[in-house]
């Protein structure tokens, strides 16, 4: 019995220590940083400003003034969510996406070479600069597609592309872009210049048919000073752009691009089938009349 009675004796000893130690050392838990972070998706993005999930949630139990509305990932239901914590009105958020500066596939640009090593854009970056002849576009080896969790970015012909209703505005391919290419900007903005060569016109125009070359006719034509031109590059400024797309009718060799969707007149045939309808249901009452 005597080992019984040692182990017991041992795991009683044990257990009113732990029961003190708990008491001595134990930290307050703040409950509306808890419910936050539960409300939060736990992406670790960082889009909202802070470091993760965890740092977003620790900043709004420090300060309850603080936006519920800072994550794009979460959108309006996890802003909703966090506001009732914090018993606030939520606020929506405005949407974000990605867009990748660059129109550098097989069409518009060419290969150098063929790399054979690491299929990565930081190690094709590190070693040499990737398969391209434009050093300052998309490398294409989708470093961005492996850093998504929403499979809102895919590699085709060479070039990443952004499926804009998937995209949530992370920013993780941002992040893992070696070559800057890809910016996050709000949905409502629309207009972009697809090109992140700084390289000078004539060269940038060499490497790719569709860089920018610094003319600055996008600059001369805009009317809200949205767009200027620096180290050879266009670029535009969010706050003061209207979406108007004069730029990009400007531009002479399609580097801007804009996503506003055009309205189409209506085809010549489908006025006349209308007319012709028209013209039929009219006739009956004309005969009508002229019986009259």
């Amino acid at each position: 019995m005597m080992p019984v009675i040692l182990v017991v004796a041992v795991g009683l000893i044990a257990g009113i220590i732990l029961t003190i130690a708990s008491k001595v050392f134990f930290v307050p838990v703040d409950e509306t940083v808890a419910q936050v972070r539960e409300a939060l998706p736990g992406a670790n993005c960082g889009a909202c400003g802070f470091a993760g999930c965890d740092d977003y949630a620790a900043a709004i139990g420090a300060d309850h003034s603080l936006s519920p509305s800072l994550c794009p990932v979460g959108g309006a239901e996890c802003a909703a969510a966090i506001a009732t914590v914090l018993g606030v009105e939520a606020t929506a958020a405005e949407p974000k996406v990605a867009f990748v500066k660059c129109k550098g596939n097989s069409e518009n640009t060419k290969k150098i070479m063929e790399y054979q090593g690491v299929q990565t854009c930081a190690a094709a970056k590190n070693f040499y600069g990737g398969n391209w002849a434009c050093s300052y576009g998309c490398m294409g080896l989708g470093d961005c597609v492996s850093a998504c969790q929403y499979g809102a970015i895919k590699v085709c012909d060479g070039l990443a592309v952004v499926d804009r209703e998937a995209c949530v505005g992370c920013g993780m391919c941002e992040k893992a872009c070696p070559n800057n290419v890809i910016t996050i900007a709000e949905k409502k903005k629309l207009v972009y210049v697809a090109c992140n060569s700084t390289a000078p016109g004539a060269k940038a125009r060499k490497a790719c048919s569709v860089a920018c070359i610094g003319c600055k006719k996008c600059e001369k034509v805009c009317k809200f000073d949205a767009i200027t031109v620096e180290n050879n590059l266009a670029k535009v400024d969010f706050d003061k752009c209207k979406n108007c797309g004069l730029c990009e009718k400007e531009c002479p060799t399609k580097a801007i691009t804009n996503f506003r969707v055009k309205k189409t007149a209506p085809a010549a045939s489908a006025v006349k089938v209308e007319e012709t309808k028209v013209s039929a249901q009219e006739a009956p009452k004309a005969e009508e009349k002229a019986a009259e």
